[in-house]
């Protein structure tokens, strides 16, 4: 081989190495890299939510008037005698307006037993409340002012609301007007015994939005500033917020509302039968391997459930394609019925699942409505 073939392979050898070289280092500088917007429009706004509940969240106030007798002995003539002096309670709560005529929703807890109930809008006008009704075993009440063109709040649907979700809490915590307060949803369902009434129903949104006393029937929005819930009671040691608040979910509050508004009392609708929360010991003694739903472990008298081919070790499922894992989220199903209506309820028995249509009854055994006398 001459020089000059040498020279040629040689030039030929550096001319690959170089696009080579130049290939790499392009790849290199070519890999995608993908850039997340930390723009305003994407953080989360508080700012419309607070805005929409805080003008149709209002400030309950409970007077309650007393008199006291004092005994005394008057020196001079020698004798006993008293006087009597009028003393004021006072209660401290929230609540919201839930139609533009000026209808109002609180807990029972805040106006139970006080003779004039005062309500004070966000631009301070105030009026006298009229306590429409009220329903102890949810822990809540229907108050009605004299009053036009109200903002309210629009309802949310409870059971589209995930853990996670930002909300705002809004009230008047320790007589501070308009408070407003974040949170996430913490969890759902939860029954923490507070309601010590027949029938009572407690399926909460747990919330760690702050809550204190004086938040109590006031708004739990999303950010749309959408009702959520009516909150109600806080698990707090020293009596002031610990961490842990909780909600009313909107549709059981809607429909005590209407329910309420229409009857003077709430239409409660009934399976007819008695019923426990699976457990991981129950289904062990069982010798089952379901451990979610509700058993079936009797039935009322004339129960429609029986009738209609529910047996006792059924475990309930689903109520209207809605799925049920305790006994709350079932109580929560059966409050927005009405006695007179037919549900679709699933069971597991056996291993399979079956349906049956179930009509529903009131708490007399009769699908009739019932009204306040």
């Amino acid at each position: 081989m001459n020089l000059k073939n040498i020279l040629i392979l040689f030039l030929t050898g550096v001319i690959f190495f170089l696009l080579g070289s130049k290939k790499n280092i392009s790849f290199v500088k070519d890999t995608p890299i993908n850039y997340v917007n930390y723009s305003s429009n994407n953080s989360i706004d508080f700012k419309e939510a607070a805005s929409i509940g805080t003008r149709a969240v209002v400030h309950v106030k409970g007077v309650k008037e007393d008199i006291k007798e004092y005994l005394y002995f008057d020196h001079f003539f020698g004798f006993y005698d008293h006087y009597q002096v009028p003393n004021h309670q006072y209660t401290s709560g929230s609540g919201v307006i839930v139609s533009e005529d000026g209808y109002i929703i609180t807990n029972n807890h805040v106006i139970n037993g006080f003779d004039e109930v005062l309500i004070s809008l966000f631009d301070g006008q105030e009026y006298t409340a009229k306590v429409i009704s009220a329903d102890p075993s949810t822990d809540l009440a229907l108050l009605k002012i004299d009053a036009k063109n109200l903002y309210k709040l629009n309802f949310a649907n409870s059971d589209l609301v995930h853990v996670g979700e930002w909300v705002l809490a809004i009230g008047n915590p320790l007589n501070l007007n308009s408070t407003v307060t974040s949170g996430i949803v913490s969890a759902k369902a939860r029954n923490i015994n507070i309601l010590q009434q027949e029938y009572s129903i407690e399926s909460f949104i747990q919330t760690d939005a702050a809550v204190n006393p004086g938040n109590s029937g006031g708004a739990l929005v999303d950010l749309n500033g959408n009702l959520i819930g009516i909150n109600t009671a806080i698990a707090s040691t020293t009596g002031a917020y610990s961490g842990y608040s909780f909600a009313i979910p909107s549709n059981i509050v809607i429909k005590v509302y209407n329910d309420l508004l229409n009857y003077g009392i709430v239409q409660r609708a009934f399976l007819g039968v008695y019923i426990q929360e699976m457990t991981t010991d129950l289904a062990n003694n069982l010798g089952i391997d379901y451990r979610s739903g509700i058993y079936v472990n009797g039935y009322t008298v004339n129960s429609n459930a029986e009738a209609a081919g529910i047996r006792e070790g059924d475990i309930i499922i689903n109520i209207d394609e809605m799925f049920v894992s305790n006994i709350s989220e079932l109580q929560e199903e059966m409050m927005k019925k009405n006695p007179g209506m037919n549900v679709k309820v699933s069971v597991v028995r056996d291993g399979k699942v079956k349906d049956f249509k179930i009509q529903l009854v009131n708490k007399d055994g009769g699908v009739d409505i019932i009204k306040k006398s």
